[in-house]
């Protein structure tokens, strides 16, 4: 995690732009991969990136110098990921009545990981977000709290309530987790 200079960020809030180049910079990558976890599309995370640092940019006014800018960089992407994610449609597939193959075929793996991809991407995005964060990512709670914008007891929740839909999912599709 990058550290930052008082001063630049003092620059910074004061609407000088190399010190806004300089925090670009520095935190591309940590926003972009941040974003990555998100949205699991390199695409759309680099586009969220220069949507995550413009915003920065007009409000460099509000950012308190005294704060962390990781955390900060990271609310503001977050924020926009779930944007995004809102407006995206999961796919949805008609239901198949073919006999499972036996286990142990590969195939049965792919399916597998197919539908449970395909139930993760149903899932409500502030369920989505926080499940993929903790569980997928292994991103301790309370680094997850500080960029939603929420307690670690609610991300906890939040992880609880998407995995109890996803289990009720898979077991829809006959899948016992």
């Amino acid at each position: 995690m990058p550290t930052d200079d008082s001063s630049v960020l003092e620059r910074f809030q004061a609407g000088e732009p190399e010190a806004f180049e300089s925090l670009f910079r520095s935190h591309q990558k940590e926003v972009y991969g941040w974003l990555l976890r998100i949205v699991r599309n390199p695409a759309q995370a680099e586009d969220l990136t220069v949507e995550t640092f413009w915003k920065i940019h007009r409000a460099c006014e509000r950012f308190d110098p005294a704060r962390d800018f990781s955390a900060w960089a990271r609310t503001i992407a977050t924020r926009a990921a779930l944007d995004w994610l809102r407006t995206q449609r999961p796919e949805t597939e008609l239901p198949v009545t073919v006999p499972a193959p036996a286990a142990g075929d590969p195939g049965v793996a792919a399916e597998i990981r197919r539908k449970i991809a395909s139930a993760l991407a149903r899932l409500p995005p502030a369920l989505r977000v926080a499940a993929v964060l903790a569980v997928v990512e292994e991103i301790p709670h309370k680094k997850i709290a500080q960029s939603l914008g929420i307690s670690t007891g609610a991300v906890k929740v939040r992880v609880f309530r998407a995995l109890r839909i996803l289990r009720r999912e898979l077991q829809r599709e006959g899948i016992e987790p």
